[in-house]
């Protein structure tokens, strides 16, 4: 609107504009209606409060007590042989022990000769060793099935051949690397 129109227009609803003034108790009578209608909200707002209170606790405690279930059985949700029988644990004790020393014996065979072999071999352990964890989660999920515990046993079983099978081939270059630094000496 531009300025003319709204002079204008007040103008015209000059003499309509309310000049009364109110009683003079007005302001008191106001005052009092709104405290009493701020404080019946206030108290509304407090049982509100007050109720919802115990309820928040109430689920937070629920909340609490679900998840320490969900991580306590998470932790027991995967199992091994040793989980088994305390024989089970003896032969995973025993298994593990063995592939240790013979890790340690490929280890010590390095050299720039063998590292491809080597690196194959370790290759193959590390496929059996996840193919295990797999065998675990079955374990845990077919309830102690002998089957499983077979194939976890006979996992063992080939990461050792694996192992010996490797430390024979890396013999076998020994001797043959002996046997021809021997015919060169000879010639």
């Amino acid at each position: 609107m531009s300025t003319d129109n709204l002079n204008k227009l007040f103008e015209d609803l000059k003499d309509n504009f309310d000049v009364e003034e109110p009683n003079s108790d007005h302001t008191k009578r106001f005052l009092s209606k709104l405290n009493n209608k701020t404080n019946i909200a206030s108290n509304n707002k407090t049982n509100v409060r007050n109720l919802w209170k115990p309820l928040l606790s109430i689920a937070a405690s629920i909340i609490l007590i679900v998840s320490l279930f969900i991580t306590v059985n998470q932790k027991e949700t995967v199992r091994d042989l040793a989980n088994v029988s305390p024989e089970m644990a003896q032969t995973q004790t025993f298994f593990t022990s063995a592939i240790s020393e013979e890790l340690k014996k490929l280890e010590s065979e390095s050299n720039p000769e063998t590292k491809m072999i080597i690196n194959d071999a370790l290759i193959q352990i590390k496929k059996l060793e996840i193919n295990y964890d797999t065998l675990k989660v079955d374990l845990t999920k077919s309830g102690d099935d002998n089957r499983v515990i077979y194939a976890m046993i006979k996992n063992f079983q080939n990461r050792i051949d694996i192992l010996q099978n490797t430390l024979e081939h890396i013999e076998n270059i020994k001797q043959l690397n002996k046997l021809s630094n021997e015919n060169n000496k000879t010639l």
